[in-house]
Formats: C-alpha cells, sequence, structure tokens
C-alpha cells in the first residue's frame, strides 16, 4: 500500500512539475493597484507597449492602458473617458486641461524630442551639393531652412538641382512629407519653425504675420497631397523603403530604431537648424493619474526605459548621449548648431496650419 501511494504521490508532483513547465514557469504576480487609460500620441505607443515599461509602471503600482490620437485633436475627445492625455508637446496642452474641465491642472514635462527630416542618401547629397543642406557626416547633417524655404518658395523641381539626373527616383517639386498640421504636432511644430524663419526669424504673432507668411506655408503643405495623421505611418514606410525622399519625423523614432538594432539602410538624418523641441506634456485628468506624470519624468528606470525609445529626458543630455553614442554618426546628442525658437501661440498656428490646407 504505502508502494502505491508513493507512486501516486510521484505523478501528481511530475504533472505538477510538467503543469508549471506548459504555463512558463510561476509567474510574479503584478503589483499594480490602479489601472489608468490615457491618450497618447502615437510615436509614444512603443513604449507604453515595452514589456520592462510595463513593469517599472506595475513595480510602482499602475497599469496603463492607451489609446492614440493627434496631439492637436485630443481636446475634441471625450476626454472624461480618460485619466490623462499625454499630446507631444506643450502647447495643446491647455485647450486639453479646458475641454477635460481641468484647467490649471499640474501638468509635467517627462521628456522631450527634436524633430527631423530622414533623407535618402541620394537625396541628401543631392541637397548639400545644392547648398540647401550641410553634411556633418556620412549620414548626419542640417536641413538650411533658409534655403530650403527659398527653394519652396521657387517650386523647385529636383531635375534644377544640381546631380540629380544620376537619381531617377528623384522627381518632382522638392519638399518635406509632413504631418496633418491641424491635428499632428510634428506637423504643427514644422509650420511654427518655417514661419518664424519665413517672419524674418520672429515668431509670428498677428494676423499682419500670418498674412505674410501664409503664401509659403501653403506650399509647404499643398504640394504634399494626402496628409498623415500622425509620424509613424510615414516613418516606418520610409524604413521599408518605401514613400518620400524627404520625412519630417522625431529624432526618438530614429534613436529608437537604431538602439534596437535595426537596419537603417540608406538614412540620413538632418536636423533643421531652426527647430521648435517637442516637449511631450502630460496632462492628468482623473486623481488616478495625478502622479503618474511625475513619476514617468523622475524615477530612475522610467527615464532609462524613455532613452532606450529615443526620449530625451528633461535634463538628461548626459543620460541620452552616454545611452546614444555608438550611433553619433547619425545623431546630434548636443543638438550644435541648431536655433531653437518658441511657437506661436495655440490661436495663431491653429490659423497658420487652417491657411495652409487652404
Amino acid at each position: 500500500m504505502r508502494r502505491i501511494l508513493g507512486i501516486a504521490l510521484a505523478v501528481l508532483l511530475l504533472g505538477g512539475v510538467i503543469a508549471v513547465a506548459l504555463a512558463g514557469g510561476e509567474k510574479t504576480p503584478s503589483t499594480a493597484t490602479k489601472t489608468v487609460k490615457g491618450v497618447i500620441g502615437s510615436e509614444k505607443s512603443e513604449y507604453f507597449r515595452d514589456p520592462d515599461v510595463v513593469k517599472a509602471l506595475a513595480d510602482k503600482g499602475y497599469t496603463v492602458k492607451t489609446e492614440t490620437s493627434g496631439s492637436w485633436a485630443m481636446d475634441q475627445l471625450a476626454l472624461k473617458e480618460f485619466d490623462f492625455a499625454f499630446p507631444s508637446s506643450s502647447e495643446p496642452a491647455p485647450e486639453i486641461e479646458a475641454a477635460a474641465g481641468v484647467k490649471g491642472a499640474q501638468t509635467t514635462k517627462p521628456f522631450f524630442s527634436p524633430l527631423v527630416v530622414i533623407a535618402r542618401a541620394n537625396a541628401a547629397k543631392v541637397l548639400a551639393d545644392n547648398s540647401l543642406a550641410k553634411m556633418t557626416g556620412k549620414n548626419s547633417g542640417t536641413l538650411l531652412m533658409g534655403p530650403y524655404l527659398k527653394a519652396a518658395a521657387e517650386d523647385r523641381k529636383w531635375q534644377q538641382l544640381s546631380g540629380s539626373a544620376a537619381f531617377a527616383e528623384l522627381t518632382g517639386t522638392v519638399f518635406v512629407k509632413t504631418t496633418d498640421p491641424a491635428t499632428s504636432n510634428s506637423g504643427a511644430l514644422f509650420l511654427a519653425a518655417a514661419s518664424n524663419v519665413a517672419n524674418d526669424k520672429t515668431v509670428v504673432s498677428d494676423d499682419a504675420g500670418i498674412d505674410r507668411t501664409a503664401p509659403l506655408m501653403q506650399k509647404l503643405i499643398r504640394v504634399q497631397g494626402a496628409l498623415e495623421p500622425s509620424t509613424d505611418d510615414p516613418f516606418r514606410a520610409f524604413i521599408s523603403g518605401s514613400g518620400e525622399p524627404l520625412i519630417l519625423a522625431y529624432e526618438s523614432q530614429v534613436a529608437s530604431l537604431l538602439q534596437q538594432k535595426q537596419a537603417p539602410g540608406d538614412m540620413v538624418v538632418l536636423y533643421p537648424d531652426t527647430t521648435v523641441n517637442s516637449p511631450h506634456t502630460f496632462v492628468p485628468i482623473s486623481e488616478n493619474a495625478k502622479e503618474l506624470g511625475s513619476l514617468l519624468a523622475n524615477d530612475p528606470k522610467l527615464r532609462e526605459l524613455a532613452v532606450r525609445h529615443g526620449f530625451r529626458p528633461q535634463n538628461g543630455v548626459p543620460e541620452f548621449t552616454a545611452a546614444t553614442a555608438s550611433h553619433a554618426a547619425y545623431l546630434n546628442p548636443e543638438l550644435t548648431g541648431i536655433r531653437q525658437v518658441s511657437a506661436p501661440t495655440v490661436k495663431i498656428l491653429m490659423a497658420l496650419a487652417a491657411r495652409a490646407k487652404g
């Protein structure tokens, strides 16, 4: 009888071991105590989906669920359904606060990312040979906004640029493919930077400035045809080998790609020499999310993970520089030679976007 019981016990124990193995081993229970839902810019989707980010947030008591939207369209959503909004810059935040009924909320800016123009190597070479860009290395350089905007004002074709005949794919009008400036942060901030240059290096602040710069802004936008709602799809198209030769993106998208050791192909990263930085701004809507923005900004693990996804933590140049040192051929960690300007007010910028789409 003892022998039979011993065999039966052994079988049961073995069955338990097999069950644990099939289940993937014993799992550590989640420590999350709060579930919050937020609306975010698409460029942060991979960050919030990262299992390491999910775990780091759970360790601090949070399960975070997200939906995506263009940053400038967030104030049109049913914001009471969300615990927080996380647009890609600070400019839409006041409108989001007002729409959500939380005007004066304690917003946080956990990280930021400058705009870049990613170019095919052949396109970058032609731009540089015609003084529309300046190369600082094989895979990096600066887009010279003054000369570029002059070319746009003149409807310059690739075929009119010296050296372009060697590259059959460079045809039609020279333009940077952006997102919709009326709804997407990157498209809006590109207009902000371009209008600054076109307005004698001064922020557009009144109707006269809008009238003065609108014709050129229209040329920048109308030549593109259909406009994308976010930077994600154009960036993925570029990396896959399709899309236009010049694409507006966030530096974070490039830095994330490089740190994940994905092949960048013949990509050249051009930093516009005049730019408006994009501080991703966390707007708490419910009490449950009130402390989450500060956590994203200050927790060491979450800062480290933000850098891994290409973002620059506030006051985190050394962190970003150290993490991306092996990819310095593409990036400009110190933003050397870049003139950073303020954006117009929301009212002015949206008026510019409306005139540009005409």
